[in-house]
């Protein structure tokens, strides 16, 4: 599977991880307000069926996503010089800790939304969660590019050596056009 990601074309990615989600989106939202304007009195049970969708497209995008930081923090590994020391363990932490806390998010609102359960205590635990989460997710995107740039260069690197890759993969739709490429160099045998 990471063989796949890491040589995988530039607008593959693209279209898996933004295309594709994008389109679903809008004709779900098509969809919603068409029955919304058609009917004076819209049904509001096909609207909620609608929004349980919106889950399932966010759960297969993070996996892509998700799935291409794995694939590329862990699969270029082999090619890091010896010399060179990356937290990985350090790394596959922070990476577990936003895919669970999204789960649980899901979970939880999704429980909120049907009406099972309203605890209003439960923000208080959702807000460091997601802001840990957060953390997360930058040490990831730092993770990701400096592992990019140590392979590229094969030497010990600096936040400068890798600060336009961070940007460009903070920046996935657009970043993607740019490293993807890079990445498939380094991934031919």
């Amino acid at each position: 599977m990471m063989a796949t990601f890491l040589k995988a074309k530039h607008w593959q990615l693209f279209l898996l991880t933004f295309g594709i989600p994008i389109i679903l989106q809008l004709i779900l939202m098509g969809t919603m307000l068409a029955n919304m304007g058609n009917n004076p009195d819209p049904d509001l049970s096909l609207m909620f069926t609608y929004v349980k969708i919106f889950p399932v497209i966010m759960v297969l995008f993070m996996g892509v996503f998700f799935g291409w930081f794995w694939s590329v923090a862990i699969g270029l590994q082999p090619q890091v010089p010896e010399e060179v020391k990356m937290k990985v363990n350090k790394f596959k932490v922070f990476f577990f800790t936003p895919l669970i806390y999204i789960l649980l998010f899901v979970g939880v609102f999704s429980t909120i939304a049907t009406g099972n359960g309203r605890n209003p205590g439960i923000f208080a635990l959702i807000v460091p969660l997601h802001l840990f989460s957060m953390f997360c997710m930058f040490y990831i995107l730092y993770f990701v590019s400096k592992t990019i740039k140590t392979v590229e260069l094969q030497r010990e690197v600096s936040f400068s050596d890798f600060a336009g890759e961070f940007f460009m993969i903070w920046f996935f739709p657009i970043g993607i056009w740019i490293v993807q490429p890079k990445i498939n160099k380094m991934a031919k045998p």
